[in-house]
């Protein structure tokens, strides 16, 4: 004989009331993003009107209160890509490192410590870790590579590194620990070493998630603006060395904002190096997803 159980009325009501709100916060954010995206077009896209498109994207030369103004984007994109790869290539291998670390090897009340630590360093504000830098890391950077200034890329680079540890390091870890504990059983009741476990077995069937962690990593890094406006020199110029200043398109949004005339030429070109990041995060992201996707 079946025996049914049914959920009281009022039960059926919340959990109705509960999904429907989920729902209407998701559609209200995607809302949010439309619109600020529709803002930075309208404000943005004005630029062409007086200002050559191609000029824009593969000019070398940022000046905009020059006369005539020069408002090439090459330098500041090169200069995000600079500081961006530097700090992708410091974090990947220690975030990975200190993941599986973390994961696989530290005794439980170790690992209960070092992950409230890591989570505890993603809260400490940009400006407070940039001044950090700027006291301690650029003199540093300056005496070590015996250069004129430690306001360099390189600078920006380490200290984004950090930045970026936190988020690599705390998806990676859940990406380990989601690898289902038959996958370490089996490895092991073949005769594989811990190490050949994780870096043979382990390593690839979290591979996913250990990209998402990259991609959004990345997305930390590239969207950063005080730490790098503090510590790269804020000097608009194509960089040929990581030892050399640099300015960001974050940084120059921040840092002309508040003295371009509203309704200028200059004032329009903000708008599209915003444009210009919001794709940029926005495919980020996208990848991200994807690679989550995959690994569900």
């Amino acid at each position: 004989m079946e025996v049914k159980f049914s959920r009281p009325a009022h039960h059926r009501w919340i959990e109705f009331a509960v999904e429907k709100a989920i729902f209407g916060a998701g559609i209200i954010s995607i809302i949010f993003v439309a619109l600020i995206f529709l803002f930075l077009l309208k404000e943005g896209l004005v630029l062409f009107r007086h200002y050559p498109f191609t000029n824009f994207f593969f000019g070398i030369q940022w000046s905009p209160i020059s006369e005539p103004p020069r408002l090439g984007i090459v330098p500041l994109i090169l200069g995000s890509l600079a500081v961006t790869l530097g700090a992708v290539v410091m974090a990947v291998p220690l975030g990975v490192c200190a993941a599986i670390y973390i994961a696989e090897i530290a005794p439980g009340w170790l690992k209960d410590i070092l992950k409230g630590t890591v989570e505890f360093l993603a809260a400490i504000p940009s400006i407070v870790l940039g001044f950090i830098g700027l006291v301690t890391l650029v003199p540093m950077v300056k005496n070590i590579f015996h250069i004129p200034t430690g306001l360099t890329a390189f600078s920006g680079s380490i200290m984004l590194a950090f930045m970026a540890m936190p988020t690599i390091v705390s998806m990676m870890e859940d990406s380990l620990r989601a690898v289902p504990r038959a996958y370490r059983e089996g490895a092991l009741a073949l005769g594989a070493t811990r190490w050949q476990t994780i870096y043979r077995v382990l390593i690839p069937a979290a591979s996913s998630g250990i990209l998402a962690a990259v991609m959004l990593g990345i997305g930390r890094v590239i969207g950063e603006t005080m730490a790098v406006m503090m510590i790269t020199g804020n000097s608009a110029r194509l960089p040929t060395t990581l030892l050399e200043p640099v300015r960001t398109m974050t940084a120059t949004i921040a840092a002309e904002m508040g003295e371009a005339v509203q309704g200028s030429t200059h004032y329009s070109s903000l708008f599209a190096i915003g444009i210009v990041l919001f794709i940029i995060t926005f495919l980020i992201n996208l990848t991200a997803s994807a690679f989550i996707k995959r690994r569900k």
